[in-house]
């Protein structure tokens, strides 16, 4: 079973191969690879957690803007 982050590792959960569990299930690198694509999407993620009650993960990531229409003109 995987523990919940409590307020002491918390701001430790994207270091690459933090776990909360047992040695041999897992090497601790999901959320830092999921923390780097969202960065490189221009993202975020923020996560809330309070022990006895839950986490919250809130990932955000821009729109995708939309691509300027090709021109015909080479000199544009």
């Amino acid at each position: 079973m995987v523990q919940p982050p409590t307020s002491s590792n918390l701001s430790k959960i994207f270091d690459p191969f933090f776990t909360t569990k047992p040695a041999g299930r897992g090497p601790g690198l999901g959320l830092t690879v999921r923390y780097g694509i969202v960065k490189r999407h221009g993202g975020d993620i923020d996560v809330r957690s309070t022990v006895g009650k839950g986490t919250e993960v809130t990932v955000t990531v821009p729109l995708r803007q939309p691509r300027a229409e090709a021109s015909s003109d080479p000199y544009a």
